[in-house]
């Protein structure tokens, strides 16, 4: 029943005039639609990557035994993950507005260092420091759980071998994190590449989306574009996903490898006779 909906489904969207599928074959690999695509793609890694390092700072400041600094990064984790990402890149468009220039300096004098806060008025920086801001909430706790997953018996045999902090980090603890870390990150990326629509907020327009709504209002076609830029969004998270199983199969190496039960472990080293051959009670009796 389900197969069947799906082929009616498909044969009526094919000859339904209302989707526009001649307005889909026309703007699917315009320049503008390409570029816009790039845009997007752009802003995801970028935005990936900030939130990803910041992510990391968050964590680590999460596990310290310093109480400040334990509070500080669950005040940001609480503001962050609290608001919409809608409001908060609203806010950052409105930044500078706001904070035009930041001075630091000694109180009641004259002597400090003043920064000019004018590149806050690209739209495209403010759209990556406003996702990656989002972002580095939510991979903090990501990084935690990974971290916090590996066994404290593991760092502890680490440090009685003689490895440093930084030795155990990278070649005990973070590999055996990683397991637990990438298959949320790579939902995380996924989830960025369609949050990136939401960047008209600040507002930029040149992101896939934004470029698709510009396209409709001017020809008065929004179900096409919005069908064209849906192949392209998928087309970007098809490409993902794969590079996400690799990863994940990388990092999961010996993880779910079956172990021989303890009849077939005895069979391997020859201490046990193989079945059907007699054993030596059987050959006493025979004799």
């Amino acid at each position: 029943m389900l197969l069947l909906l799906l082929v009616w489904f498909v044969i009526d969207a094919a000859q339904r005039d209302a989707y526009g599928w001649q307005y889909v074959g026309k703007y699917i690999f315009d320049k503008r639609i390409s570029a816009a695509a790039l845009v997007t793609l752009q802003l995801t890694i970028y935005s990936m990557i900030i939130g990803v390092i910041l992510g990391l700072c968050l964590a680590v400041m999460r596990l310290s035994p310093n109480p400040v600094v334990k509070s500080i990064a669950w005040l940001y984790l609480w503001i962050f993950r609290g608001t919409p990402v809608y409001v908060q890149l609203v806010f950052w468009g409105l930044f500078s507005l706001i904070y035009p220039k930041i001075f630091l300096g000694v109180p009641w004098t004259d002597w400090g260092v003043s920064f000019d806060l004018g590149f806050m008025q690209n739209a495209f920086i403010i759209a990556v420091i406003g996702l990656a801001l989002n972002e580095a909430a939510y991979m903090a706790e990501i990084v935690r759980a990974g971290l916090l997953s590996v066994d404290a018996g593991q760092e502890e045999a680490a440090t009685a071998l003689g490895m440093s902090w930084g030795q155990t980090m990278v070649r005990i603890v973070i590999p055996q994190a990683m397991r637990v870390i990438i298959p949320p990150t790579g939902n995380e990326v996924i989830s960025m590449l369609k949050t990136t629509s939401l960047v008209a907020a600040i507002p930029l327009t040149t992101d896939l989306y934004g470029v698709a709504r510009d396209i409709s209002a001017v020809t008065f076609t929004p179900i096409p574009l919005l069908i064209v830029a849906s192949i392209w969004y998928l087309l970007f998270t098809s490409i993902l996903m794969v590079g996400q199983y690799f990863l994940e199969k990388r990092f999961s190496r010996g993880v779910n490898a079956r172990r021989p039960d303890r009849g077939e472990a005895a069979l391997a080293t020859g201490a046990l006779p193989a079945a059907g051959a007699p054993d030596g009670n059987d050959l006493g009796g025979k004799g």
